[in-house]
């Protein structure tokens, strides 16, 4: 029953602003419920208050007794959904598949996959020394263990 209000009550909180999006949603024991947020220009603290409210104030402690976290993703955090990195084109992502760690730079997003772009040295065909090489690879979702944005300072 708790599940399907809060359910409800944060359909319409996201549908009041359409940038941000659902990553993870659960009720814990004892009443613990956990929203986990993104959004596509990223997720503000008045963005984490108003979903908030918008739960809360729906609900009644005296019906049943409830915790509320409602955060977003953690910038360490692995992509999940394509939405995710549609809006991280153009940064450089850190993908693991089955056989492969791939570090490149995000360069196009579709519905079935990510194309991901990075330079290597790599051995002169002919003669000695090294020359840079421009290598591209289109990774579907379906192969994609964890990926994460490459942070730097």
């Amino acid at each position: 029953m708790l599940k399907e209000k809060v359910t409800t009550l944060l359909e319409s909180a996201l549908e009041e602003n359409k940038s941000l999006f659902l990553l993870d949603f659960s009720i814990g024991a004892d009443n613990k419920i956990k929203v986990v947020l993104d959004g596509d220009h990223g997720v503000t603290l008045q963005d984490c208050i108003n979903v908030s409210r918008a739960i809360e104030h729906n609900l009644d402690r005296e019906e049943e007794d409830f915790s509320l976290e409602v955060a977003s993703a953690g910038a360490a955090s692995p992509l999940k959904i394509p939405r995710q990195y549609k809006k991280n084109v153009g940064r450089k992502l850190e993908v693991k598949t089955q056989d492969e760690e791939l570090e490149g730079k995000l360069t196009e997003v579709t519905e079935d996959s990510i194309t991901l772009e990075w330079k290597v040295r790599e051995p002169k065909p002919v003669g000695k020394g090294k020359i840079t090489v421009q290598k591209k690879r289109e990774i579907a979702y379906s192969d994609i263990k964890e990926a994460k944005v490459v942070l730097k300072f």
